[in-house]
């Protein structure tokens, strides 16, 4: 078994596997100019706005969101600059091979300055010591990635790491709440991102680790697909449902307030970063396409990179309150209603709750 930074395809390796003409696209070096530094919504916010889960889609590793939202993330921490990736959902060893290269050769730009990338790889032929090694990875890695591939393979696989080892199903499930209760970042990238959310369309409906609450995503979505998403909101009222595109992302925090009430954030991230021409036709947000959301009852929003979504829910359920922070509106948007709210900001939502 294999679980450290160093292994995977070298760039040249994967850029053979992917075709000739790509390997320009993957020796590509990283440029100052494109960097863009994430700026806080507000000084003034009470509450804690380093998201503890992401979720996105994204045709490469477009370089806004993968090195703004996930490794900065890991840089910002003074000592555990650590990456776990995760290719649980691909079936194969070399298809987990592969999956992990499309992604190291991302990361390995950032090893000079700490980033320590690493990988660990399913396999029939785990030993409970090497179960033992990845929930302590788990635990510890300051960002961990839950990968591509088959939504349900990865399901069956993280589920077994605790169901066989240690006779706890819900152990994977347990431990990245538990990274979320201690502010560190669970990512999901494509089936990940299933994974993550609440209730997954992808897996007959399957039960997922909710670490994003009450949401529910279609990934790599398209203006064609809106009848799958629409289905979606209906069959889950009681959730919001989010036609992710490439490249883009939502970004979660949860917690309570003193009251007693849950509040969560949502912050949409709309990346047009990976500007290679042949690549357009895959990055619909380079088309103009946002996140798509549709409300149960058939009315459809367009969340923009930068816009928030704040929550706030009673502890018995019976009150819900939800509202759109947009850069370019001066007052925040009432969700049910669609028109201003009277709040002025997340910090004026919060202290009224």
């Amino acid at each position: 078994m294999e679980v450290v930074a160093s292994i995977g395809f070298k760039i040249i390796k994967l850029a053979r596997l992917e075709g000739g003409s790509r390997i320009a696209i993957l020796r590509r070096p990283i440029t100052q100019s494109k960097l863009i530094t994430l700026q806080p919504i507000s000084k003034e916010v009470p509450v804690n706005l380093n998201p503890t889960a992401l979720i996105y889609s994204s045709h490469n590793r477009c370089e806004y969101l993968h090195r703004n939202w996930i490794v900065q993330r890991a840089l910002d921490h003074p000592h555990n600059k650590s990456i776990l990736y995760l290719p649980f959902g691909m079936e194969s060893r070399e298809s987990q091979d592969f999956s992990w290269g499309t992604f190291k050769w991302y990361f390995d730009h950032f090893t000079p300055f700490g980033l320590n990338a690493m990988v660990f790889f399913w396999s029939d032929s785990l030993s409970r010591h090497d179960a033992e090694v990845f929930f302590n990875m788990v635990e510890n890695a300051e960002v961990v990635i839950l990968g591509g591939g088959e939504v349900n393979i990865g399901f069956e696989r993280y589920d077994a790491m605790g169901g066989y080892f240690f006779d706890d199903y819900d152990r994977f499930k347990n431990y990245i709440h538990q990274r979320q209760n201690t502010g560190k970042l669970t990512v999901g990238f494509s089936a990940g991102a299933a994974q993550l959310g609440d209730v997954c369309a992808q897996d007959n409906y399957h039960r997922c680790y909710a670490l994003i609450h009450n949401v529910t995503t279609t990934l790599h979505h398209e203006w064609s697909r809106e009848s799958e998403l629409r289905q979606l909101a209906r069959r889950f009222p009681g959730h919001l449902a989010f036609g992710l595109p490439n490249d883009a992302g939502i970004a979660s925090n949860q917690g309570f307030l003193p009251s007693g009430n849950k509040w969560q954030i949502l912050q949409f991230i709309i990346d047009k970063s990976w500007d290679f021409p042949e690549d357009n036709v895959h990055i619909k947000t380079r088309q103009g396409m946002g996140i798509e959301h549709i409300y149960h009852d058939g009315r459809k929003w367009t969340f923009n990179g930068g816009d928030v979504l704040i929550r706030i829910i009673s502890p018995d359920y019976s009150y819900q309150g939800t509202w759109i922070n947009t850069p370019n509106q001066p007052m925040v948007i009432d969700y049910w209603s669609q028109s201003p709210s009277g709040f002025v900001n997340i910090d004026h939502i919060m202290s009224e709750h």
